[in-house]
């Protein structure tokens, strides 16, 4: 059956707008589902300390809960792909977001650093992604929460500099609170 043009063209208006529509909201529910489970990440502190690693070029794929690759969390906006400049400084890693707020994570909150093929939101294979896993401190009634944040390098060369100055930054942190 051969419908007229105009018509053709209608449907497929309406059907682009439902799918738009069915996006959003799915959307917003992730953002409701995680604002309550992952609390504001911390602020970027005023005095960042001497730099141990130069600013990367870098896309900033996601934010998931720790250990579960396809869990985005939508709160904060920690679920946003982004261009990104990711730096390593003594108080710790900052990824300055294009269009969105920064990322910083304190050193006494990384857990770990390594490579992975991809996590929600982009893969890459072969342990493309940066995956720098943390714990965002409990705040406003919020438990903390372990959270991996997934880094795309500009350059391949630029993915084993940043895993190693992470992971130094690890070693020279103090323990975490919670250790015994």
């Amino acid at each position: 059956m051969n419908l007229p043009v105009p018509v053709a063209v209608g449907v497929w208006v309406v059907l682009g707008v439902v799918l738009l529509l069915l996006v959003l909201v799915g959307r917003r529910r992730l953002v409701a589902r995680t604002r309550h489970t992952v609390p504001v990440p911390p602020p970027v502190p005023a005095a960042l300390g001497p730099v141990r690693l130069e600013p990367l070029a870098a896309t900033y794929v996601s934010s998931t809960l720790s250990g579960d690759w396809l869990a985005r969390v939508g709160a904060h906006t920690l679920g946003d792909r982004a261009t990104a400049t990711v730096t390593v400084h003594d108080t710790g890693v900052l990824v300055e977001r294009s269009g969105a707020p920064s990322v910083f994570v304190p050193r006494t909150s990384l857990r770990g650093v390594g490579l992975a093929p991809g996590m929600a939101g982009k893969y890459v294979g072969t342990d493309g992604l940066v995956v720098i896993t943390w714990e965002d401190p409990a705040a406003d009634d919020v438990p903390a929460v372990t959270l991996d944040t997934g880094l795309r390098t500009r350059h391949a060369t630029d993915r084993s500099r940043l895993v190693d100055a992470v992971r130094h930054l690890m070693t020279s942190a103090p323990a975490p609170k919670d250790a015994p």
